[in-house]
């Protein structure tokens, strides 16, 4: 049998491990500048693109999209051809990949501080950079594709299927959740409202942490730990069992983020079934690959990436145990809105795809390179320094959550014991300082893995492609009478798994989210619900552009001490105009759903001008700058027209005369506020975000008295 000498194109790979390692040290460098934000207002540094609301989905999207996926690229671009034995299909193809996906990453860094937000979380880059992200993906895709058409090994190995699942799964979540329609080029309206949008958003949300997160760092685990320690995988059957499980399963999760909310009970209800039957697969594979390093580990534990991988996988365990658990119901009320889910997150992030990315490094970087890693012992050092900074995060967290979730719901004598909701959150703020700490312990250990790269990568010089060789697919042997028939099959497995994989994804999200689409019976009806007013509406979008949302939610649970906190209940019907939902995911601050006509005018003016002034414990920065700076009214119409696209009875009428009805009702807040002392233009942003914080809440509350008065004069 002939074999083809060809090389792999390893300078993707190369520029892929650099990319990961400078986007890493940035978005990890955004994450302490934040964790001290929470305590320090000052570190805010009063600008506008500096602060909490706008740099925290940046520290997110900088980790989970520029760290995390060009790791994840890294792995895929060396392992694929490896394991496929060929080229990748196309150098041109592989490149547009690079500079677009980093060009991506550029944009968001630009856009997200600058305020241009659509507000949904890990999907917040606006309509522009999502169709740029669909067209970058459309072209790895082809390109991988395209590789495994052309590839000169028959089989396709487990992490290749991870690889596909990941591939086809971020297309579809992609897709589906960022589906708008664009008012101008730096702002749009999501396509679903309320209740449909928070379970889009959410069913997007958890399987960006399954196939962003987890399924490709599995196949990469899949590939680097035998190649690590020489062995096989411990069971090719468990990993078969892991991998159709996971991909069916994980689709099904994501409505336990949304426990006790307004959406329908049977949804909530599904999200914890799914969310326990998780566990298997994930366990199962985990314990696949340790007992693939046990095998090794006399040999091979002084390696770096064993240590790294090792602990990967304990913090994979844990994650996959701790979600489910988290999604019970009596275990969410306490959890939810708290630093215990932020713990959770940061113990995967941190421990689990950051620990398995080094793991990956410490060993591809000396092989591709073709060296040996520079000095050994400060890869250790790099490991122990971010295993405390890890424990040092993540333990505070825990118990700053659990102690935040308990007093909150304390009564005493039938009254709130902590009616004030910053009466408890100052309580948890040493927790907060320890967090820093241990996030700039963490960080201080990726600049020393870092450097230890970059060295080894330095001192290793040019290094050409590897070279290799191989039977070309079309000249390996088969028994035609009886593999004749499956041998096109086989040429075409790339596609069936694609094809299967697509399947085994979509069916959970089609049966979790068509019926409530395509059904409005799921919202109780609110006849006296408005949609908001275009002042209200230009200060809903200020709103968003803040990004109040990271700290604030509006949504106010059924529990006995939410209500007597902060006014009745939250019902879907309520949201029926807000697109998109701004239901939150952390209580940084109290939830503000009830918030309409609860303060006057200029109490709201002089909490954003110095938040102490009304809120002495407050760590909120101030806004002061919204007095200064006037409304933008240039496309109010605009934003009308759209609204009414999607469903918002606004009139003809109302859409043309859009700017007089803001100006009219601009200028009676500033009326009211000039009475009252405050020097202020009618047209300042600062009017436009007071007329949308009044108005929250106000047509449920009027909703609600009407019924109590229908149920009295029953009586």
């Amino acid at each position: 049998m002939s074999l083809e000498r060809f090389r792999y194109n390893d300078d993707i790979v190369k520029k892929f491990i650099i990319a990961t390692i400078i986007w890493g040290i940035v978005g990890m460098l955004v994450g302490v500048i934040i964790a001290i934000q929470l305590f320090f207002r000052p570190f805010n540094f009063d600008l506008p693109w500096l602060t909490f609301g706008r740099l925290r989905p940046l520290h997110t999207n900088a980790i989970i999209f520029a760290f995390c996926l060009n790791g994840v690229f890294a792995g895929i671009y060396h392992s694929s051809q490896r394991l496929l034995k060929t080229r990748m299909y196309s150098d041109f193809l592989s490149k547009v990949h690079f500079w677009g996906w980093q060009l991506i990453i550029v944009l968001a860094a630009i856009t997200l501080p600058l305020g241009l937000s659509t507000s949904k979380e890990y999907a917040e880059l606006e309509w522009p950079i999502a169709i740029l992200i669909t067209l970058v993906w459309v072209v790895f895709a082809i390109n991988y594709f395209m590789t495994i058409a052309v590839r000169r090994e028959k089989v396709l190995y487990v992490s290749i299927w991870f690889y596909i699942a990941t591939i086809i799964s971020i297309a579809l979540l992609h897709i589906v959740n960022h589906i708008s329609l664009p008012v101008s080029l730096f702002k749009s309206y999501s396509a679903y409202s309320g209740v449909r949008d928070a379970l889009v958003q959410w069913w997007y949300g958890h399987n960006a942490v399954a196939f962003v997160l987890t399924t490709p760092f599995l196949g990469m685990g899949y590939y680097y730990i035998p190649k690590l320690v020489n062995r096989p995988i411990y069971s090719y059957r468990l990993s078969i069992l892991h991998f159709w499980s996971l991909i069916f399963i994980y689709m099904w999760a994501g409505p336990h983020h949304l426990q006790y909310t307004a959406l329908p009970e049977w949804l909530q209800s599904l999200g914890v079934v799914f969310s326990v039957m998780l566990i298997a697969p994930s366990w199962g594979g985990g314990i696949n690959f340790i007992l693939t390093i046990k095998s090794a580990w006399k040999e091979m534990k002084d390696h770096p990436s064993i240590k790294f991988f090792l602990a990967a996988i304990i913090f994979y365990l844990i994650a996959t145990l701790e979600g489910p658990i988290l999604s019970f119901k009596d275990i969410n009320r306490v959890a939810h809105y708290t630093d215990w889910i932020i713990a959770h997150v940061h113990g995967g992030a941190l421990g689990w795809n950051g620990y398995l990315i080094f793991a990956m490094l410490y060993w591809l970087v000396p092989n591709i390179y073709k060296t040996t890693l520079y000095r050994k012992e400060l890869a250790n050092v790099h490991f122990w320094v971010s295993l405390i900074g890890i424990l040092v995060y993540t333990i505070p967290m825990w118990i700053a959550g659990a102690y935040l979730g308990i007093v909150r719901e304390s009564i005493t004598d039938g009254v709130l014991t902590y009616p004030n909701y910053m009466e408890m959150a100052k309580t948890i703020l040493p927790y907060h300082y320890i967090r820093a700490i241990g996030g700039s312990l963490y960080l201080i250990g990726f600049i020393i893995g870092a450097y230890i790269l970059f060295k080894t990568i330095r001192l290793a010089g040019k290094v050409p492609d590897t070279e290799a060789e191989a039977a070309p697919f079309s000249n390996i042997e088969h028994n035609k009478t009886t593999f004749g028939s499956l041998q096109k099959a086989a040429e075409n497995l790339g596609l069936v798994m694609g094809m299967l994989s697509l399947i085994a994804v979509s069916v959970g999200g089609i049966i979790q989210i068509l019926p409530i689409l395509i059904s409005h019976s799921t919202e109780e009806r609110i006849p006296t619900l408005k949609p908001y007013s275009p002042l209200e509406l230009e200060g809903r979008d200020i709103y968003i552009r803040e990004g109040c949302s990271n700290c604030h939610s509006q949504m106010v649970r059924t529990f006995k001490e939410e209500v007597m906190r902060y006014g009745p209940y939250s019902k879907a019907g309520e949201f029926e105009y807000d697109f998109p939902h701004l239901w939150g995911s952390k209580q940084t601050g109290p939830d503000l759903h009830r918030l309409g006509k609860k303060y006057g005018d200029l109490w709201h003016y002089n909490h954003m001008m110095d938040p102490t002034t009304m809120t002495p414990d407050s760590t909120m920065p101030k806004y002061d700058w919204l007095a200064k700076d006037l409304l933008n009214t240039s496309y109010t119409s605009d934003k009308l027209k759209v609204m009414a696209k999607l469903g918002v009875p606004y009139s003809a009428e109302e859409i043309e005369n859009a700017n007089a009805l803001l100006n009219k009702q601009a200028e009676e807040i500033q009326k009211g506020l000039v009475s009252q002392g405050v020097n202020i233009s009618s047209q300042s942003e600062m009017i436009a975000l007071i007329a949308y914080l009044q108005r929250l809440g106000v047509d449920g509350n009027t909703f609600e008295q009407s019924q109590k008065n229908k149920e009295e004069s029953k009586k």
